[in-house]
This record gives C-alpha cells, structure tokens and sequence, in this order.
C-alpha cells in the first residue's frame, strides 16, 4: 500500500465514493431485507411505527470493502480488519434474524479482537502518562486489556443505537475526530481509511436519519451495524494512540466517544447492582430517559452529537494546552460517577433532562422573538 499525503480533492473522492457505493447497496438490497424477514418489528421497547430493513451495517461493511479495494488500501492489518468486522456482521444478522443469547455476541465479539490482535498486530501497549510518567506499559496485560476496552467501546455504540440517526451520528463525529488527529499528526496510512469508514456512515445516514422529506429512517443499522461501528471505533483508536511514529495519547480516546461511553458504563454497574445481567434489554438508557422527557428523535440525536463532539474537541484543546493527563482522567471518571447518582433515581432524570429540553427551547426561540420584536419596532 502506498501512503500519501491528503489533498482536499483525494479526500473527497475518498468520503464521496465510499458514500455513494453504500446508497447503492442500501437501495440494492432493501428489496431482499423484506423478502428474507431481515426487518426490526414495532414491538416491546422499540419505538418505531414500522418494520424497518435492518441492512445498514452489510452496507456499510460492503461500502467499506469496495472503496478500499477501488484504491488498493490492503494491508495485513486492513485484511484482518476486514476479517474480523465480516465475521461480527454475520453474527449480528444471526441475531438481527433469531435474537441470539448475549453469551454468543460477546464471544464473537472476543473472538474479532483476538483476530484484531493476533492477525492485524493491533494491540494496546500502554496507556498513557498515568502516574507521573511519559507511558504506563501493560506489558503481559496488552491483550487482556485490549480485550476489555474493545468489547467495552463495542457494547457502548450497540446500546446506543436507540433513535434514528444517533449512533450514526456519535461514530460519524468520532471518526470525524479520529481522522483530524490521524492528519494532525502525520499519520495518513490510517487518515485514509478512516475517511473511507466516515463516508460509508455518512450514506447510510442520508437513509438513517429523519428529514423534512423523510419523516421516518427508511433502514436501520441493525445489531450487525452498531457492532461493527464499536469495533471500527476501537481499531481506528488503537492505531491512532498506540503507533510509535505517530504518537497520540490513549487518554483521548473515551473523550472521542464519551457518551455511549458514560451511558453504558453507568448502566451496566446499575444493573449488576439489582443483580440483573449487565446486558439486560431496558429502557434505561440515556436517549430512553431523554425521549420520556419530552425530546423529539431529531433533537435528541442532534443534542447528543454536538455533547459528544463538544467533549471530544474540548479534550483535544486541553492536551494541546498541556493540561496533565491524570487531570483529564479524573474528570471522566467524574462525569461517569456524576451521570450514575443521576440515573440512580428515573424519576429525576427525567426531570433533569426535561430542565435542559425547556432550556433549549427558550434558546431556539429567542432569536425568533428578538427578530419579531426588531420587525414590529420598525414598523411603528
């Protein structure tokens, strides 16, 4: 594979072609989603009217395939990349199609990081200045805790998919971030396919998220999607923080995706606590609660993107500034602790989050009173 520097005008055939090809496969195969029962129904906790194709993740997985193929992007770890992710989508059309058990999930999900880390040499080494020092290594703890952190990143995108366009959204704006770093740093053998895995989540969302023309998603990513999207996630960030040529500090990456991050962490630990399995299906999470107080789909999606971005980018300035690495732990670790008191009783969350709906209200509205005011006085 040859790596070359970005131009604008290669980056955005890159993010155009790839998009394209995954509008292509959506309308391909919406047809044969119906045919073969590959449809998310209205039942139980879901809140869609329809049934709905879930095709999103095959898209986007062959939308990946095809692009990177187009522009000969292969390499040891791209293959096994690619590997890994075919094996989790099928699993998750297993499950989209028969509601597999958890266990089985989790261990094709280990068994796609282990071929992450064994096939494609992508693997976490250290952790970043911890406790004083330049690089925590894990040493003989590497695999273990890749294990962890990328079952955990893999888990936190799947429970988010809740609403349409939001888990599309979050990765988009992680990888959006992802891809500024990898650029930022000279790193552009992983910019490249990066931009590659933006431009397929950017076509699936034109058919995802709701619109004035589109009032409802026409396909949904289904479990084989939101799976495979956490696992991008935490490959692409593994390359970005562990490469030795490029360095960028592992500390960023749970700011990129903060909150799937907070929300399934806080969930989890609630759940273990009542002594339920920590893969329960409820109606617990962060956009559940948000729709109860009172959020539409399109303004809780867009709220959590921009708090998702707004996160990310406000870490990346802190590193920049120089502001010590444990500081930045702490204060995730304290948003984590602070989201789970909230969540501890639902009656006040959904109070707490109905406050922050009203007081985005009177924000949108302002400008809107302010300019009828101005036209009224002008008119006297």
């Amino acid at each position: 594979m040859v790596v070359l520097p970005l131009s604008l005008g290669r980056a955005s055939l890159e993010l155009a072609l790839s998009a394209a090809i995954c509008l292509i496969l959506l309308w391909l195969l919406l047809p044969l989603a119906y045919k073969i029962g590959l449809l998310d129904h209205p039942k139980g906790r879901k809140d869609h009217d329809e049934p709905t194709a879930t095709i999103g993740g095959i898209a986007i997985w062959g939308s990946i395939f095809l692009t990177i193929a187009w522009f000969s992007f292969w390499s040891s770890t791209i293959i096994a990349f690619m590997g890994a992710a075919g094996l989790l989508i099928l699993i998750g059309m297993l499950d989209d199609l028969y509601d597999l058990p958890w266990w089985v999930r989790v261990i094709a999900q280990c068994a796609a990081v282990l071929v992450m880390i064994y096939g494609g040499g992508v693997v976490v080494q250290h952790i970043g200045g911890l406790f004083g020092v330049k690089s925590t290594g894990l040493g003989v703890l590497s695999v273990p805790f890749t294990m962890f952190a990328a079952v955990g990143v893999i888990n936190a995108i799947n429970m988010i998919d809740g609403v349409d366009g939001l888990a599309g959204g979050i990765v988009l704006a992680a990888l959006s971030m992802l891809g500024c770093a990898a650029i930022y740093c000279g790193n552009f053998a992983l910019a490249n396919p990066v931009l590659i895995f933006a431009g397929a989540v950017l076509g699936f969302l034109l058919m995802n998220m709701r619109f004035p023309w589109q009032p409802r998603a026409r396909v949904f990513m289904g479990n084989a999607g939101s799976v495979f999207l956490g696992f991008t996630i935490a490959w692409v960030s593994f390359r970005l923080t562990q490469s030795s040529t490029h360095p960028v500090t592992p500390i960023l990456a749970p700011w990129l995706v903060a909150t799937p991050l907070i929300d399934c962490i806080s969930l989890m630990v609630h759940r273990l606590m009542r002594r339920q399995s920590p893969f329960r299906a409820d109606r617990e999470h962060m956009h559940h609660l948000m729709l109860d107080a009172g959020f539409t789909p399109a303004q809780l999606t867009m709220t959590l993107v921009v708090v998702n971005l707004l996160l990310g980018l406000s870490a990346s300035v802190a590193l920049y500034a120089k502001v010590p690495q444990p500081v930045l732990v702490l204060v995730f670790v304290g948003l984590c602790i602070g989201y789970f008191w909230l969540t501890m009783r639902r009656e006040r969350t959904v109070t707490a989050f109905a406050a922050l709906n009203r007081g985005m209200t009177l924000l949108r509205l302002k400008p809107k009173a302010a300019l009828i005011q101005s036209s009224s006085a002008g008119s006297d």
